[in-house]
């Protein structure tokens, strides 16, 4: 079964509560909504903004792919996926994932896969622009993150 999902990537912030809404207005089969929001930090006030780079098509159509290996793990009723691109100030948000389904237990748990996946595989770079001015750096992925994604088995 198909569910309603919403799968985009935008230069523009979203509205975390209004996406939530959107997917649960009118629905009384839905018993749980997991979101998970992804801030810009400022890395203690070293960081003026990130720069997140992407292919377009091959990015959304990642997100779809593990989108529909969400929906094929758990019993989901709704999902949304949400990733920005382009300059982001620290305290602006970068990601939404909100998952929905009859019982928190599989919303938790997809909400948790598809962030794993997010930070270890999605097709996005980042580079840091630096407060002082300085040359930033392209933020390189973290081991944490590449064994937070292995726990899932084959993805």
């Amino acid at each position: 079964m198909t569910i309603p999902k919403t799968i985009r990537v935008q230069p523009q912030a979203f509205d975390a509560g209004h996406a939530a809404h959107a997917m649960t207005f009118g629905r009384t089969d839905i018993g749980a909504v997991v979101s998970f929001v992804g801030l810009c930090r400022d890395e203690a006030g070293a960081l003026a903004a990130l720069e997140l780079e992407h292919f377009p098509g091959m990015a959304e159509a990642e997100l779809e792919r593990i989108a529909t290996e969400a929906e094929s793990r758990w019993p989901l009723l709704g999902l949304t996926i949400i990733h920005r691109h382009g300059r982001i100030a620290p305290g602006e948000p970068i990601v939404l994932v909100i998952a929905a389904s009859s019982h928190r237990g599989a919303a938790f748990a997809a909400a948790e896969f598809i962030m794993d996946f997010l930070k270890s595989r999605a097709p996005f770079w980042k580079k840091e622009h630096r407060a002082d001015g300085g040359e930033g750096a392209w933020v390189a992925a973290k081991d944490a993150d590449e064994q937070a994604l292995e726990r899932w088995g084959k993805v």
